[in-house]
């Protein structure tokens, strides 16, 4: 059985399953699909032998169940087969479930029950959770933040092939696509498709090709501009995303520009903001070099200004979602916001 705790991360989750140490339950939950689908994917594929699926193994939906049919499904026995699986997907729709929690109080040891709860968790004050925890496994999906994304790149193509990837290609995939995990990994996977024999090393001029990202003009080039101050080539990168509508626009680079402005601003309370290795530290960063932009934006923008400029990127966004501008086009929405930004 798997070991029980009240949250797990999803590498000592993945570390028992792989160990063939199942638990009686699962509840993954969160805001990132990802995790929770490779978890419930998985013991969908190993806990039980493809020839036992056929009667040992339910997939079912929230909207489709109550809370009762599931605890009804979850009591019955395998047939011919050490478990059955009975797996949850959109959890969050069921109605109720009161003899669900009834059930968990005393799981049956040959079920793995996994309910996939996504685009929010549980009330921790619900006996539900009590009840889970108790149970077996809580898995708690969260959303990773843009800093995350580099890594979490390098990480997916080290586990899966020798293809390296240089920081300015993960950070443009990272810009490009954002926090979505199930879609940047299907980007990375049609990449590492497309490229050929003897490819060892992604490389911007890769991603420009093959994903239609320039290498010059993106969200990541467009952040080095403001922290630098380069008027020429900001509005360069502005025009490019006004021309070009699949880049995603304002939508793609105001939380780019957002997430900047407001890292600059902690890097002022930095206990020694001076000192890029102090910096990287204070923000979480990967390393020294990841500060530069902050270093320099730390000079070129005073605090007050920083201030300031959060507040019009706030403006900006609710503009270009609608709100407070009956017609004025995003493209001139980001054009004011860089001017402001700038002078």
């Amino acid at each position: 059985m798997a070991e029980k705790t009240a949250t797990m991360t999803f590498e000592s989750v993945m570390s028992g399953l792989k160990a063939g140490n199942y638990a009686p339950s699962y509840l993954l939950m969160g805001e990132e699909a990802y995790y929770i689908d490779q978890i419930a994917d998985f013991i969908a594929e190993h806990a039980i032998k493809p020839e036992e699926r056929d009667f040992n193994q339910q997939i079912v939906f929230g909207a489709d169940v109550t809370g009762a049919q599931v605890a009804d499904m979850a009591r019955s026995y395998p047939v011919m087969a050490e478990r059955q699986v009975i797996i949850v997907k959109e959890a969050q729709n069921i109605k109720n479930w009161d003899q669900l929690e009834r059930y968990l109080e005393k799981p049956a040891k040959t079920t793995v029950l996994v309910v996939c709860y996504k685009n929010g968790t549980i009330d921790g004050r619900k006996k539900i959770l009590t009840r889970f925890k108790n149970a077996g496994v809580v898995f708690e999906s969260k959303k990773k933040r843009d800093y995350e994304l580099p890594p979490f790149i390098e990480a997916y193509l080290k586990k899966r092939t020798k293809v390296t990837i240089e920081n300015k290609a993960a950070q443009m995939l990272a810009d490009h696509i954002g926090a979505d995990l199930s879609r940047l990994t299907g980007e990375i996977d049609k990449l590492l498709l497309s490229l050929e024999e003897g490819d060892t090393r992604i490389t911007p001029q890769m991603v420009e090709k093959r994903i239609g990202i320039s290498k010059d003009f993106n969200a990541f080039e467009l952040r080095s501009a403001i922290a630098a101050k380069d008027v020429v080539k900001a509005n360069l990168i502005l025009k490019y995303f006004d021309s070009n509508p699949k880049t995603g626009g304002a939508f793609a680079l105001i939380p780019v520009i957002f997430s900047y402005f407001q890292n600059l601003m902690l890097a002022y309370y930095a206990p020694n903001r001076q000192n890029d290795a102090e910096v990287a530290r204070w923000l979480d960063l990967r390393g020294p070099w990841a500060a530069k932009e902050y270093m320099l934006g730390m000079r070129n923008y005073s605090g007050g200004k920083v201030m300031q400029i959060i507040d019009k990127i706030r403006e900006a966004d609710t503009k270009c979602k609608g709100l407070d501008n009956p017609n004025t086009p995003t493209g001139e929405l980001l054009q004011e916001l860089i001017f402001f930004i700038m002078h």
